[in-house]
């Protein structure tokens, strides 16, 4: 499993919901990946110190901040590029493997006191954000 994690002033997906600060994840599901992965993950983007104390130090959470996060599943975030120009998506998890883990990492994110909207699962959408700092850090 891997998130991309974006510190955010806004972000919209469209389909799908939007939100003010806070931190837009992109969610890739990997063939292996379980609900314990998808629990610890989300433990990990909530307690990300990324955002800002009074001294301007990455310090804050999502959890110290209130922010919110947005968050829009994206297998392809699997992809295996090391062999020639089209990657390939085999070792992405399955959509009825993976919508399930989705699920369950925005309800573990919920039930940490994230307050989440979501993408909509396997569709196409238009994502929208601003991100602040910049700030991206991939978590796997």
């Amino acid at each position: 499993m891997r998130a991309v994690c974006q510190r955010v002033t806004e972000a919209r997906s469209t389909p799908g919901g939007a939100i003010g600060g806070g931190m837009c994840v992109l969610l890739g599901i990997a063939a292996g990946d379980d609900e314990q992965d998808a629990a610890r993950l989300a433990g990990k983007v909530a307690r990300l110190r990324v955002f800002p104390d009074d001294q301007g130090r990455f310090d804050r959470s999502l959890l110290d901040t209130g922010g919110s996060a947005l968050v829009v599943s994206q297998f392809t975030l699997i992809a295996d590029t090391a062999k020639g120009n089209r990657p390939s998506f085999a070792g992405a998890a399955r959509p009825e493997h993976a919508e399930p883990l989705y699920e369950r990492f925005c309800a573990e994110l919920e039930s940490l006191g994230v307050p989440v909207e979501q993408g909509v699962f396997g569709a196409h959408m238009a994502v929208e954000l601003v991100n602040d700092g910049p700030v991206t850090i991939v978590l796997e």
